[in-house]
């Protein structure tokens, strides 16, 4: 029997919280197994977006209708099946991704605000997010971290740097269009397709690109 190796993500206080649901939905049909940190500043987030309180002793009953939500906001628009999810308090720094020796194929910051960037960067490792990508950098596990703030100052552009330089990719939630996008989670479903390709994950969440002009328009 193979030993789970889930991919870890972490949702930070920046605004998109659809974005990190995407992400999730896409790891959970792909078969992989998930690890979720939902940092303090994120749940205030996720409330102000969705009316969903985040809490960790109902995380399974609160993740399930974040996940059946739309990017639209409109409620049971998708079915998630949560059996291979795993949930750690952002506040325990005992859990099991903050040692190096726990097994993980990586992590992703979905979406990530320039405090979690500059807490990664520095190795403040002021909660278990922040404990977590640092433990991914130093193992040499992929970190994928989808900043998403506009418009972006020299201390963040260089704390993005610092990240690029120790391993991390570094991928801005930025929608394309050519696509052929007609609603708004067709635009999340980009960025977090993107977030999968970073990571190796199989998915079908956005038309990619095949070389032809206006392929995406409607015949």
């Amino acid at each position: 029997m193979n030993p789970r190796r889930p991919w870890i993500v972490g949702v930070s206080g920046a605004s998109g919280t659809p974005y990190a649901a995407a992400v999730l939905r896409g790891l959970i049909d792909a078969g992989e197994s998930v690890d979720l940190v939902v940092s303090r500043a994120s749940r205030l987030t996720l409330l102000d977006e969705t009316g969903i309180s985040f809490r960790d002793a109902h995380w399974r009953t609160d993740l399930a209708e974040w996940l059946a939500r739309g990017a639209d906001g409109k409620p049971d628009t998708f079915r998630v099946a949560l059996d291979g999810v795993r949930h750690w308090s952002a506040g325990d720094l005992a859990a099991g991704p903050s040692s190096g020796s726990y097994p993980a194929k990586g992590m992703m910051i979905v979406p990530a605000s320039t405090a979690a960037v500059a807490g990664v960067a520095l190795g403040l490792s002021k909660d278990l997010l922040q404990r977590t990508a640092s433990v991914t950098l130093k193992e040499r596990r992929p970190l994928i971290v989808s900043v998403r703030e506009t418009p972006l100052n020299g201390q963040t552009l260089r704390h993005l740097v610092t990240l690029d330089e120790a391993g991390a990719v570094v991928l801005p939630a930025s929608p394309a269009f050519y696509a052929g996008a007609t609603h708004i989670q067709d635009l999340v479903d980009f960025v977090a397709g993107r977030v999968l390709d970073a990571a190796g994950v199989p998915h079908r969440l956005y038309r990619r690109w095949e070389g032809e002009l206006g392929g995406s328009r409607p015949g």
